[in-house]
């Protein structure tokens, strides 16, 4: 028989959203190392807000709703916030009830920048890490590391002379620019919409973009990101940043830390820097018309060959961030594009977390 296509309006619904996502759902495993993590956190967060005064959004579910923004890819704050108005599982997951008002969109970025402050996405990250059944499965010895670009909120247009001169985009929304003949650096020039940002290009035949340069350390074991990083674009910045990063790794007792690497960290003081710290620096060899600075004293080594195979998977990293929002940045500024950079690399533990645990 046929059903009728009528509507029927309840006044009441007295199904929770709880009681609507499923026992199985990946979102559910998730949750609890979150809340888990927020719970620790709860202490740093009551030095953030003041005793008196309106209530703001809560900081539990404002990082809530950002790592579902970072998990389904959400493009902006204001479809967050349209997503957390009619979907239950967006609302059970930030903790948010039935007929609990969504926030408005203009005060979500406000109240992000408190957190921005306090600096809590790093401190989420190593909070997370830190829980004993996470940190059981991380290794203490061996590493990789590497760097990408993350792609600036700013157009090449807005790359003008830092003294004013130059010509300005023709008229219309998307005005012309012609930069033949015109010689631009980043001594000389800056962009308008985002002065922190560089014009870099990441190899031969590519094109310069703005853009910054975001760095992550990954353990070898299971492949998750323990510290990561961002900084300006430039041609030192992948090495620095990594000594930086591995100056921070806990010496492990008697055994020997490796760092693995592609052949961009084949350079003599890259590799000088890391035996200074005691590491042994697993990193690929460039003999493209030059002589590699790595030497037998490292690659005869059987463990050498096993880094350089892990270390490939740093791309996956790379990968799921990028394709989580960051490929092309929505904010401006290094403290806020490095914030974000780091709460999209816990949401990328988080999503691995489950199953690893599970198999553990």
């Amino acid at each position: 028989m046929r059903g009728s296509d009528e509507r029927s309006e309840g006044l009441f619904s007295y199904v929770s959203c709880e009681a609507r996502v499923p026992a199985d759902h990946p979102l559910r495993a998730i949750r609890a190392i979150v809340d888990e993590a927020l719970e620790v956190m709860s202490p740093a967060f009551e030095g953030l807000y003041s005793k008196i005064g309106r209530p703001s959004i809560p900081p539990e579910k404002l990082l809530r709703a950002l790592l579902l923004q970072a998990f389904y890819s959400v493009r902006s704050e204001r479809q967050l916030m349209e997503q957390l108005d009619y979907n239950l599982l967006f609302r059970w997951f930030v903790g948010l009830s039935m007929d609990a008002p969504v926030w408005d969109v203009t005060m979500f970025p406000k109240n992000r920048e408190r957190l921005l402050a306090g600096d809590v996405a790093a401190k989420f990250l190593a909070t997370v890490l830190g829980q004993p059944r996470v940190k059981a499965l991380l290794s203490d010895e061996h590493f990789s590391v590497d760097g990408t670009l993350i792609e600036a909120w700013a157009s090449v247009k807005s790359f003008r002379p830092k003294d004013g001169s130059g010509e300005p985009p023709g008229p219309g929304r998307n005005g012309d620019r012609d930069f033949h003949g015109e010689k631009r650096s980043n001594e000389t020039h800056v962009s308008t919409s985002d002065p922190e940002a560089r014009l870099y290009r990441k190899g031969n035949g590519q094109p310069a973009k703005l853009a910054f340069m975001g760095h992550a350390l990954m353990e070898n074991r299971h492949a998750l990101v323990v510290d990561v990083r961002l900084t300006a674009a430039t041609g030192l910045a992948e090495r620095e940043a990594a000594v930086s990063m591995v100056e921070a790794i806990p010496p492990p007792g008697r055994h020997r830390i490796t760092v693995g690497a592609d052949k961009a960290y084949d350079t003599k003081d890259f590799v000088a820097d890391m035996r200074e710290l005691g590491v042994a620096p697993h990193v690929t060899r460039n003999t493209s018309n030059r002589r590699s600075a790595i030497d037998g004293r490292t690659t005869r080594h059987p463990g050498y060959a096993v880094s350089l195979r892990i270390r490939k998977r740093i791309e996956e990293v790379f990968g799921w961030i990028k394709g989580a929002g960051l490929r092309k940045t929505r904010h401006r500024g290094t403290a806020r594009v490095g914030w974000m950079f780091t709460l999209t690399a816990t949401a990328y533990n988080l999503i691995r977390l489950p199953k690893l645990l599970a198999a553990a």
